[in-house]
């Protein structure tokens, strides 16, 4: 390491360079790995390398500016159970009996911002009088002092409702520190390098070596070409549009396994076993045949692949199948059928290996004639360039089913969900998007998206709320003459209020478990099983319409919507429901089961169950890749419950990889011809058939094949 002074200089002049400059020569090595890593010593300091920050929001800590303090204006002191707060706030002079909107401002901001000073008060116990020093602590101190206690997801949330979170203004979202962020290659620093995408950080890195000295050149090739191995199978998995800065919470399930997929193929392993849940949810035909790449990878060297999946795609190269079934829930599982594609083919029992075969196809509807799509009218949307997606100019034919398709990233959701969606919406206070340049509805008057989100935020939402059957059935119960002459109403069968509710769990068949040192655990509740109910319910029981014993209401929640329906057929609004549900795929679902706990998928079949037997004439559905998880049979059973929407005068709008629900489509609209800057065009615009036949469409080489079967 170079030394100061240098050698041979006098000592006078070593004691003079000593003196004028004590900190300029020091030793210098060149940053490692860790030291531009945002999870370790290059972490921006002000975020912690989270690239976001965490601020008090002065808009939440006030409840309602007509209270005064006394009143509970200061929310956190009220959440906080900080109750001395406003008297200690008196000793600082600030009023607390009136109005908060007509504080000075000098005593807001002490309300808001004051220091910490120890104030003597008098505090009333049941004791008696007691004259204590106490801390004041003000509302945005009360808040971050309580972040910091929060151990916990409710803790957390309490506090989560009074800040808002922002960019770190240190380091613009970048996650880095300022010593980070320096090093460049040419122009671009670690950050602009990982604000690319995948498929644009590839192209960049391939050009680097070039660019530099020639003593560096060997060694900028090596790490070149581990970066491009690393990124080849993320991008055979169609993740080429994805920025390496994205935060790992915002990826899908499907494009978070993809990613630890390519990793697990990269690290290289033998000898063990991987379990792959739905990999190709979200995967374009063409990104599939990246999916086949990286587990032949994987059992290449050695390893074991189990996948539980749908996609004949990938259950067509599997080696061994073990197929469950022959039904859903309860009519389920049971080992049908096991061995090869043929082996089940040949089998009698085997659901699934006439769709692999090609055998059996699923075409559940006659599609529109070539020439009559649009006879019907159709919604028209032309919008500017948006993020990676051109300009487009797109009609969708009215009273038909239009499927949209394309690669991952290619722009089906901007065109849908960020583009014709919001334009269709706009007026009545909702402004028309920025990008979208002309939208004509034609005569569609409501938009209704089904997607997967999930339905409720605990477990008093249940299939039987949500379907509306609950209080047609407690009506019913409540005209029992058991429950006469109990003095029983409609209100008594509620188990969320009413008074037959379990007095343990209060009606939602759970109890939580204070675990120390672990988060809270959630069980059946020990004295109802789960069931929400007290024993008093059991006295009320209503004769089934089919003949069989009577049930209780708890009694009649334990079963799927199937098992209920011969129950309740002298009950023909609670009927209709139930049949909803079984139409949609749904009969094994039981009435009393939490809805927040359903896949995205069983939640998206609900939310269309109800929409069944109404007429939908003007209206605009709208879906995001509803065949997730189903079975061959099952995309059967959906389409041909969008037949009944459009029978009911209806427009269906469907976002969708599946080949068997392009294939059944009056229209389709393939977006491409790849993903991110590769794509956001409109390649192939017609019925299936004319897609297929389309030279120049990605989706068109593989329904091609598929028709063909």
């Amino acid at each position: 390491m170079p030394q100061w002074p240098p050698a041979g200089a006098d000592a006078g002049r070593r004691r003079r360079g000593a003196d004028r400059l004590p900190d300029l020569w020091r030793g210098f090595e060149a940053p490692g790995a860790e030291a531009l890593a945002f999870n370790s010593a290059g972490a921006c300091p002000a975020c912690e390398g989270t690239g976001t920050v965490r601020e008090v929001d002065d808009a939440a800590l006030i409840r309602d500016e007509a209270l005064s303090i006394d009143d509970g204006a200061v929310l956190p002191w009220q959440t906080f159970g900080f109750n001395v707060q406003p008297q200690i706030a008196r000793e600082f002079g600030v009023r607390t009996d009136v109005p908060w909107r007509d504080l000075r401002d000098w005593e807001r901001e002490i309300v808001l911002n004051g220091p910490e000073e120890k104030k003597h008060i008098a505090v009333t116990s049941k004791k008696g009088v007691h004259e204590l020093d106490f801390t004041f602590r003000n509302a945005r101190l009360t808040v971050t002092e309580e972040l910091k206690r929060a151990e916990d997801e409710k803790r957390l949330a309490r506090v989560s409702r009074f800040l808002i979170e922002r960019v770190c203004p240190a380091c613009r979202g970048t996650r880095l520190s300022p010593a980070a962020a320096a090093p460049r290659i040419g122009e671009l620093g670690l950050a602009e390098a990982t604000a690319k995408t995948l498929e644009d950080l590839v192209d960049w890195a391939a050009e680097v070596p070039d660019a530099l000295p020639e003593e560096m050149r060997p060694l900028a090739a090596g790490l070149v070409d581990t970066l491009l191995g690393m990124a080849r199978r993320l991008l055979d998995l169609g993740l080429g549009y994805l920025a390496l800065d994205r935060a790992g919470s915002t990826l899908s399930t499907g494009e978070r396994q993809r990613v630890q997929l390519a990793r697990a193929v990269r690290n290289e392993t033998t000898g063990v076993l991987y379990v792959l849940d739905e990999p190709s949810i979200g995967l374009h035909p063409s990104n599939i045949r990246g999916l086949q790449g990286v587990i032949a990878d994987l059992l290449a060297e050695g390893n074991s692949v189990v996948m539980v999946d749908h996609d004949p795609l990938v259950l067509r190269e599997a080696e061994h199948l073990i197929e469950i079934g022959p039904g859903s829930g309860s009519e389920g599982g049971r080992v049908v059928a096991t061995g090869t594609v043929a082996e089940l083919d040949r089998d009698p029992d085997s659901r699934i290996g006439r769709h692999l075969t090609g055998r059996e196809r699923v075409l559940a509807r006659t599609s529109a004639p070539e020439g009559e799509t649009f006879e019907r009218g159709a919604i028209r949307l032309r919008t500017a360039p948006v993020h990676t997606v051109h300009a487009l100019d797109v009609e969708i034919p009215r009273g038909r089913l239009t499927v949209v398709t394309g690669v991952s990233g290619s722009g089906k959701s901007t065109l849908v969900l960020e583009s014709l969606v919001p334009a269709l919406r706009a007026g009545e206070g909702r402004p028309l998007p920025e990008h979208v340049l002309s939208a004509e509805a034609g005569d569609v008057e409501k938009v209704k998206v089904v997607d997967a989100t999930p339905i409720g935020v605990n477990v008093r939402s249940t299939v039987a709320t949500y379907s509306g059957v609950l209080d047609d059935l407690r009506r019913a119960y409540a005209r029992l003459d058991s429950a006469r002459e109990a003095g029983l109403r409609a209100g008594d069968f509620s188990y969320n209020t009413g008074s037959l509710r379990c007095p343990r769990c209060e009606g939602t068949g759970e109890i939580t478990l204070d675990v120390q040192f672990l988060p809270d655990v959630e069980i059946p509740c020990t004295e109802c099983g789960g069931r929400r109910y007290a024993p008093a319910a059991q006295e009320h029981r209503r004769p089934s319409a089919s003949g069989e014993d009577a049930l209780s209401l708890p009694d009649l929640l334990a079963l799927t919507a199937a098992e209920a329906l011969p129950h309740v057929a002298d009950m023909r609004k609670v009927g209709s429901h139930l049949e909803a549900l079984r139409d949609v795929g749904l009969g094994y679902l039981t009435l009393g089961e939490a809805t927040p706990a359903l896949s995205g998928g069983e939640a998206q079949r609900l939310k269309l169950a109800t929409e069944l037997g109404r007429a939908q004439t003007r209206t605009l559905f709208v879906f995001d890749e509803p065949t997730v998880g189903l079975h061959p049979d099952d995309v059967r059973v959906l389409i041909e419950v969008f037949q009944r929407l459009l029978d009911q005068s209806g427009t269906v709008l469907v976002i969708e990889h599946d080949l068997d629900m392009i294939a059944n489509a009056d229209h389709v609209v393939d977006m491409g011809p790849g993903g991110g800057a590769d794509g956001g065009r409109i390649v192939a615009t017609g019925t299936p058939e004319e897609v297929a036949r389309e030279a120049g469409s990605v989706t068109g080489r593989y329904l091609r094949e598929h028709l063909g079967r």
